[in-house]
């Protein structure tokens, strides 16, 4: 059939050209419609079946498609003649998914079947529900949402027609109010939104422009952003606990309705999700958005998330690693319902494999692994291999009989990528961190992902998009073995611009000096934002304003700087700090002994605490801070121009200025006044005195290019991207009230920006690290 003859076909449904030819272009719903076309004749259809079928082809899921015909002859019988009734139907079906014959009493009921709501009815239950909103309506009148009433209604009368009830209410309201006023035909004045601090999903027009180019067109299944991952977790469109069954591409079985019968009484009906990362490395950014969105989902349904390490791989692994992700996951403020690894289940997995060469599923191969690598790979010779020799093989293999690399135990599937046979097991003579030398054959991803979520009683295995191609496996391999199978949802991962995540990078980057470890601060490893005085609080809500989307993408470093920022501001208490220090000498100073000046830690919430700082004759400022030349648009201390002093109540003015034999400003001698007499100076500069000397680290971005792994932005390899000089290190003089902070204090130093302290200080050296700037120009 021609695209234009199916076009054809379409319209003879109902469809104008245009919906016809946009319908065409959605394979699943044209192959759908086709089949559902086969089922009924067109022209004994009644009125307005025609776009029931329609519905019926956008709506119907894989599950349920044996049931085409059935749900087909009722609309041409007329017996579901709305969307409400098919919707009711295609609703019923999937819910008994596993009866083998339909209940037709029970389904019509389901579907009110022959079921009739009068005029009389939606007036009476119209009547009853503005009753109870008849005050509210008199005030507001025509700006009152009147689809609370309709909402009601439809509660009462399920079955009545959506257009019935909405021409009553109007007509109800009208017979309340009266036509309409002048005053309730104004626009409604907006309302003007007073700035929230610490607000992470404000946005520029700008940033709005830079996300939605970064992270592509949305599908119609992306989640927006949030304010908080609790808030984004309950608008995700996931399956309740049970109903695996009702999400798009789940395989049902005659085990179906069993298995998820015994798992909703081991769960309890409960939310169960994982996060399982290979212990081979440091956790990075990207890993931030996978945590919140495991255990967030699970936190935000009242539900429980494992911690399960997927220790399969005995050459990588070290106890370094384990630890690290633990510590990054309660960082991020997540306690793991109960820590679990895959080789806790190294005995059961094995048991399964023999159980799928015992189905002819799975087989000993010989192919070496270079030899199946990459997209159509020859067909192994060993596939019809006798199940014996297999199980044989499999022993050997398992016993230490057989070299590294000389046998595979395969499974029989091909992957939506085309790739076929996955790898299940191969051999490792590598003790194992947590099992030594007991096996010396390891089970693979594709092998161990779905199984141990099984074991678990997972209800969401939630993944990145790169594992969408596995799904069909992972269903395959439980439905194979005949176990509970969870349900596989996907999500665009987490990528960030000017950086590199790749273990192997990294290692790299540390081997050539360029960073001092996994947690240096240039870095986008979990443990280098914390170090670097990111709060786990800005991380979680940079992944929440982001939203969940299927989109492949990256992001610019700025907007976890902004949410950094944001969180920043409300919770850093400021400090005055002075990082390159010019003395100044007060020759009037007021008081022969030093003046004690409350400074409060949130200059505008004074009432949430302050700190002590002395105020002395000799005081010092930042050197940027005075010019000896008036330049326009300077506002700070020349010899011709004042300035005040934060929080002391004083303004200075030069009077001499000292210098070295080579003509550098050393010290400047000045006057002080109250600025209760002084004319107001053009600006206020921070300031120490009696200081105690601290390190301050300032970082700068590593790498020149925004994607530094690309060969076509940085043909010489990433290494070749690193900028010169990303680390400046300084003595600086701070106030004395930072003096014993604690390892991850965090302070704003005013006019500088977000600083905290390091693991490096010590109870003699402290050792700060610029965590971001602030976003105002220090420079006027």
């Amino acid at each position: 059939m021609t695209p234009e003859e199916i076009v054809e076909r379409f319209k003879l449904l109902g469809l104008n050209e245009q919906k016809a030819k946009e319908t065409l272009k959605n394979a699943n719903v044209t192959k759908v419609l086709l089949a559902a076309l086969d089922e009924v004749q067109l022209q004994s259809l009644p009125l307005g079946a025609g776009i029931l079928i329609y519905h019926l082809a956008t709506k119907i899921k894989p599950q349920t498609m044996s049931k085409l015909n059935f749900i087909c002859q009722y609309i041409a019988s007329g017996k579901l003649d709305s969307t409400l009734r098919v919707d009711a139907a295609l609703d019923y079906l999937l819910g008994n998914i596993n009866e083998a014959n339909v209940n037709i009493e029970e389904f019509e009921k389901a579907c009110g079947v022959g079921v009739i709501v009068t005029p009389e009815q939606v007036e009476q239950a119209v009547e009853k529900h503005m009753v109870k909103y008849k005050q509210e309506l008199l005030e507001k009148r025509y700006r009152f949402n009147s689809g609370i009433i309709m909402q009601a209604v439809r509660a009462d009368l399920t079955w009545a027609d959506g257009k019935a009830i909405k021409s009553e209410v109007d007509v109800q309201i009208f017979d309340l109010l009266g036509p309409k006023t002048e005053a309730d035909l104004a626009p409604v004045p907006k309302a003007k939104k007073e700035a929230k601090a610490g607000d992470t999903t404000k946005k520029s027009k700008k940033e709005e422009t830079k996300v939605s180019k970064q992270e592509n067109v949305e599908s119609s299944e992306d989640i927006g952003g949030a304010t908080s991952i609790s808030e984004l977790m309950k608008k995700l469109p996931f399956h309740a606990p049970g109903e695996n069954y009702k999400s798009d591409g789940y395989v049902v079985t005659s085990h179906t309705k069993r298995l998820l019968e015994e798992h909703l009484k081991i769960t309890g009906g409960k939310v169960r999700t994982r996060f399982p990362p290979e212990p081979n490395g440091i956790l990075h950014i990207g890993h931030a958005k996978a945590i919140n969105i495991n255990f967030g989902y699970a936190a935000a349904h009242d539900g429980v998330c494992f911690l399960r390490y997927d220790d399969t791989n005995p050459e990588k692994e070290e106890e370094k690693f384990f630890i690290g992700i633990k510590d990054m996951v309660e960082w991020l403020g997540y306690k793991p319902y109960k820590i679990t690894h895959s080789s806790d289940y190294f005995d059961q997995l094995y048991e399964w494999a023999i159980q799928l060469i015992k189905k002819d599923l799975a087989y000993v191969c010989h192919q070496k692994s270079e030899d199946i690598k990459g997209f159509n790979p020859p067909p192994s010779p060993w596939r019809i291999r006798p199940i014996e020799e297999s199980l044989q093989l499999f022993e050997d293999m398992k016993n230490g009989k057989i070299d590294e690399g000389d046998a595979t135990l395969r499974m029989k599937i091909t992957l939506e990528e085309g790739k076929q046979d996955p790898v299940a097991y191969r051999i490792r003579f590598k003790p194992h961190h947590r099992t030594g030398n007991k096996w010396c054959i390891y089970p693979t991803y594709d092998y161990t992902h779905c199984l141990c979520d099984s074991i678990e009683h997972i209800t969401h295995s939630l993944c990145t998009k790169e594992f969408q191609s596995r799904r069909s496996s992972y269903y395959w391999l439980c439905n194979a073995l005949g176990i509970y199978c969870p349900v596989q949802w996907e999500y665009g991962r987490l990528n960030v611009n000017y950086t590199v995540v790749s273990k192997r990078k990294i290692a790299k980057l540390i081997e050539e000096g360029i960073v001092n470890d996994w947690d240096d601060p240039r870095l986008y490893t979990l443990s280098a934002l914390r170090r670097g005085g990111v709060p786990a609080a800005a991380v979680n809500a940079f992944c929440a304003a982001l939203g969940v989307t299927g989109a492949l993408g990256a992001v610019d470093p700025a907007l976890l700087h902004a949410a950094v920022r944001d969180h920043l501001n409300v919770t850093a208490p400021r400090a005055m700090v002075v990082l390159e220090p010019l003395k100044i000498r007060i020759v009037n100073f007021p008081s022969e002994q030093p003046i004690s000046i409350q400074v409060p830690d949130f200059p505008s919430e004074p009432e949430r605490g302050s700190h002590s700082v002395t105020f002395d004759k000799v005081i010092y400022i930042e050197a940027t801070d005075f010019k000896e030349e008036m330049e326009k648009g300077y506002r700070r201390l020349t010899p011709t121009q004042s300035v005040g002093l934060r929080h002391a109540g004083y303004v200075i003015k030069v009077s001499k200025v000292i210098k070295d034999p080579s003509g550098k400003v050393l010290e400047l001698e000045c006057t002080a006044e109250s600025t209760d007499s002084s004319e107001k100076p053009k600006a206020f500069i921070h300031w120490v005195s009696e200081p105690i000397s601290i390190e301050v680290r300032l970082y700068e971005p590593l790498f020149k290019h925004k994607n530094p792994e690309d060969p076509n932005e940085v043909p010489g390899g990433f290494l070749s991207d690193c900028r010169d000089d990303t680390l400046k290190v300084m003595e600086a003089y701070a106030d004395s009230s930072i003096k014993g902070a604690k390892v991850y204090d965090k302070f704003q130093f005013e006019r500088i920006g977000f600083f905290s302290v390091d693991p490096d200080s010590s109870q003699t050296h402290m050792v700060f690290n610029r965590t971001v700037s602030l976003k105002e120009d220090t420079g006027k």
